[in-house]
C-alpha cells in the first residue's frame, strides 16, 4: 500500500511540474464550456439540453491531457526497470499512475462542474446529477486514457496520437455519462438509472482491464 501510495503522489507531483496540472485541465475544461455557447447561440432552453454533453466532452478532452508522457518519462529515465526490480507487478504500477493522474486532472474536473453548469443554464438537479456522472465516468476514461499513454512507450510518439487511439473507446463512457444527466433535464426522470449503471459497469471494466492492457503495452514497448 505504501509504494502504491508513493507512485500516486509521484505522479500528482510530475503532473504539476510537467504542466499538465489540474489549472491547464481546468482552463481547457472552460474555454470549450464557454467557446460553445457562441456557436449555438443564447437560447438558453437549447444551452441547457446540450449542456451535458458540452461538459462531458469538455471533460473527455481535458482528461487527455499530459497520457502521452504519464510512461515515457519513467522509461527515459529508468523508473519502470526500478519498480519491476523493487517486485512491483507493472499492472500495480499502472493503476497507481492511473490513480494518480485521475487525482491530479481529473478530480478537479469533477469539482468544478457545477460553476461550469451556471454558464449552461442547468438546474440544481441536474448539476448535482452531472456530478455524480463525473466522479463515477470520468475515473474509466483516465484508464481508457492509461492504455493509450502506456502505447507510448511502443510506438513512441506522443500529442494527438493519444487521442486518436483512446477517443473510439471512450465513447460509451460518454454516451452512458450524457444518457443519465439527460435523463433529469429533458426526461423522463426514471429512465436515469439504467445508463448510471452501465456507466458504473464499464468504469468497474475499465479498472480490471485497464491496468492488464496498459502494463501488456509497456511490456511490448520494451521488448
Amino acid at each position: 500500500m505504501k509504494a502504491f501510495l508513493a507512485i500516486v503522489r509521484q505522479t500528482i507531483t510530475v503532473s504539476f511540474r510537467s504542466g499538465g496540472g489540474p489549472l491547464v485541465g481546468l482552463i481547457f475544461f472552460l474555454s470549450v464550456v464557454i467557446v460553445v455557447p457562441f456557436g449555438v447561440g443564447p437560447d438558453l432552453n437549447l444551452l441547457s439540453r446540450i449542456g451535458p454533453a458540452i461538459i462531458w466532452i469538455g471533460a473527455l478532452l481535458a482528461t487527455l491531457l499530459g497520457l502521452d508522457r504519464l510512461f515515457q518519462d519513467d522509461r527515459d529515465d529508468g523508473s519502470l526497470d526500478q519498480l519491476q526490480m523493487a517486485g512491483l507487478p507493472l499492472e500495480f504500477v499502472v493503476l497507481a499512475k492511473a490513480a494518480g493522474h485521475w487525482i491530479a486532472t481529473g478530480l478537479p474536473l469533477v469539482i468544478a462542474a457545477p460553476v461550469f453548469g451556471l454558464f449552461l443554464n442547468l438546474s440544481t438537479a441536474a448539476m448535482g446529477v452531472l456530478v455524480l456522472t463525473l466522479l463515477v465516468g470520468t475515473p474509466a476514461l483516465t484508464l481508457i486514457g492509461v492504455i493509450g499513454g502506456a502505447l507510448m512507450v511502443a510506438i513512441r510518439r506522443g500529442g494527438m496520437l493519444v487521442a486518436v487511439l483512446v477517443l473510439p473507446f471512450a465513447i460509451p463512457v460518454l454516451i452512458f455519462g450524457v444518457l443519465a444527466v439527460s435523463a433529469i433535464v429533458v426526461g423522463p426522470a426514471d429512465s436515469f438509472g439504467l445508463p448510471f449503471m452501465l456507466l458504473c459497469a464499464t468504469t468497474l471494466l475499465a479498472i480490471v482491464v485497464g491496468p492488464v492492457a496498459g502494463a501488456g503495452a509497456i511490456r511490448a514497448g520494451r521488448e
